[in-house]
Parts: structure tokens; C-alpha cells; sequence
């Protein structure tokens, strides 16, 4: 199983203030023999249909020597999951969580707005220091 990433917590906390139940961590998806960890799986229950909304939170800090190579494998990680989600549990949406720092900074560059416009790459944004959901895009 992998390690957790530096702001897992943050973003665990910052969902259950935001109104998710955490159902797992990780997610664990089996693709024939490989097992794929996408780092949490919530749920919100929507009280006019009685039903739930099913997500898959992949968290990112940002935090490495060169942004670009941060987004890089962000995307790549996100590409491979919602490829894999497709083929396995058509019931939960995927999403990134990024740092605002993130979002204010690559994520808003022209190269941050192409790969999540081309990928349709769904954003949680986060702050680590108060450990809250900042916004959902889109």
C-alpha cells in the first residue's frame, strides 16, 4: 500500500466538515490482477432522493522540487484512476484535491488550465492550514 500524502488528514478532515462521510481509506479497486489505492472514497447522503453521492479523492500537496512535475504526475494519477473507476464502480466520481497554494499558483497557468479542461479533471481545493474545502471545480 502506498504512502499517505503529506495532507491526507487535512483533506479527510476538511471533507468531514464539509459534510462526506469517509466509507474508505484508501479505496482499494481490484483491476484484474493489479490493485489500484485512490487515497479516499465519501459519501453524502442527498435527503430529497434518499440516495447518496458516491466520490473517489485522490489528494495532492504540491510540495515537489518543480511544480510541473507535481502536475504531471497529478494528471497521470488521475487518468489512470478515472480509467480504472470507469471499468469498476460506475457509482463514484473522482476527484483531485489540491492546495489552494496550487490552485492560485500551476493550476491556474495555462498548462494547469489545459490538462484539467482536456482530462475534465474534477478539483477539490483544500487549505492545509484550516483544514477546509475551499471550492469544488466544476
Amino acid at each position: 500500500m502506498p504512502a499517505k500524502d503529506l495532507y491526507h488528514v487535512a483533506v479527510r478532515t476538511a471533507l468531514i466538515k464539509d459534510g462526506w462521510t469517509i466509507t474508505h481509506d484508501p479505496l482499494t479497486l481490484r483491476y484484474h490482477k493489479r490493485d489500484v489505492y485512490i487515497d479516499l472514497g465519501a459519501e453524502r447522503l442527498l435527503a430529497a432522493e434518499k440516495d447518496s453521492y458516491k466520490i473517489a479523492v485522490e489528494v495532492k500537496s504540491f510540495v515537489a522540487a518543480s511544480a510541473l512535475a507535481a502536475l504531471e504526475e497529478a494528471v497521470g494519477q488521475y487518468v489512470v484512476y478515472q480509467d480504472v473507476l470507469e471499468e469498476t464502480d460506475i457509482e463514484r466520481s473522482l476527484y483531485l484535491a489540491v492546495p489552494d497554494y496550487a490552485q492560485e499558483g500551476i493550476l491556474s497557468e495555462p498548462i494547469g488550465e489545459l490538462l484539467i479542461r482536456k482530462h475534465g479533471i474534477r478539483l477539490i481545493v483544500y487549505s492545509p492550514d484550516v483544514e477546509e474545502v475551499v471550492a469544488w471545480i466544476p
